[in-house]
């Protein structure tokens, strides 16, 4: 296992780390992803450590809290051994004060995680969504607060807009609070949104990019082609509505480019997806999922080995999209594309 700097900091992460969004099982969404107990996700982190990977993210909102409380049961003895990401802001319950990133919000929700954990300090902690109705200063002292008794060690975000991110990034530079290290992001070669501003930000502000969803929701696994009906147990069945959209003829090129690529590398289609992210600007850490035993060693066979910069350049032409506005006068004006080269 490679280990990488989380943007500027100087925490090391492993180049994969483990989504445990399986873990729990409640609710509509989390139920289509997985349903993993302790025992099972104790025998998934047995096999991440025996491969170095050593950072497992979660959330207080994945199966209500359950995810957290199944990982917290599963690391349970070695808590030394491991990294634990967590993210808090979107809602936990109706009241007025479960949702968001106000000072009783945080700190409440930086206690509940604690204690499903079965910890007393979290290593990363994320706001996973911007709240505009809280000012900026306010989160950011808190965070500090809660760095300073020693509840975390760092601190990200997710979902983030540029001027979202780079407003924060200022405050905490101007009154001395700690700076975001990691921005989880969705990106993958179904979606390369990430790219437009938030990549060229990451690289300026030294903000490393935690990738979620690298196979595209589902539809890099190499079971989705041209002509075919989804297959039967796919999660896009029941979860298709909350996906990031894509053109179906777009994804089928990109399919026909990874397939084109297996039969060279003789890697599977999630793999080659998968190292495709880990060559890109930015990227820190890609954070991978599974259901189970098999799904997570064929992930962990993403790394060791690397596409040749003749396959990432068909990879690219196959997923490339025109940028909006204003990046699209970057690429396609010469005046533009001299002030601002293109990030690679």
């Amino acid at each position: 296992m490679d280990y990488r700097r989380l943007g500027a900091s100087g925490l090391k992460v492993p180049v994969l780390s483990f989504g445990a969004g399986t873990f729990g099982g409640v609710g509509p969404l989390f139920s289509a992803w997985g349903n993993t107990e302790a025992a099972e996700a104790r025998r998934l982190i047995d096999i991440c450590l025996e491969a170095g990977l050593n950072m497992f993210d979660t959330a207080d909102v994945y199966s209500k809290g359950a995810s957290e409380t199944v990982l917290g049961e599963a690391i349970k003895g070695r808590r030394g051994d491991v990294l634990i990401s967590t993210k808090t802001t979107l809602p936990m319950g109706d009241g007025p004060n479960d949702a968001g990133s106000s000072r009783a919000r945080l700190i409440k929700a930086t206690d509940d995680a604690l204690r499903r954990l079965g910890t007393d300090y979290i290593d990363l902690l994320q706001l996973h969504a911007f709240d505009a109705g809280t000012p900026i200063e306010e989160v950011l002292s808190t965070l500090d607060g809660l760095v300073r008794a020693g509840k975390i060690r760092y601190v990200g975000v997710s979902n983030f807009s540029g001027w979202h991110l780079m407003k924060s990034l200022a405050i905490a530079e101007k009154y001395g609070y700690p700076r975001y290290a990691a921005h989880q992001v969705y990106y993958s070669l179904t979606g390369r949104d990430y790219e437009w501003e938030l990549m060229p930000l990451g690289l300026d502000q030294g903000v490393g990019a935690m990738v979620w969803s690298p196979l595209g929701w589902g539809r890099l696994t190499g079971k989705i082609r041209r002509g075919q009906p989804w297959p039967k147990g796919s999660r896009l069945h029941d979860t298709a509505q909350w996906a990031p959209p894509i053109e179906d003829e777009r994804l089928y090129t990109i399919v026909d480019a990874l397939d084109e690529v297996a039969k060279e590398t003789g890697k599977s289609v999630p793999q080659i997806a998968i190292n495709w992210l880990l060559q890109r600007p930015t990227v820190s850490s890609v954070i991978i999922g599974a259901r189970n035993e098999e799904q997570l060693r064929q992930n962990l066979g993403s790394i060791g080995w690397t596409l040749t910069q003749d396959q990432i350049a068909r990879l690219d032409k196959a997923s490339a999209v025109m940028a909006p506005y204003p990046y699209t006068q970057y690429r396609t004006q010469e005046g533009f594309a001299r002030l601002n080269p293109p990030v690679v």
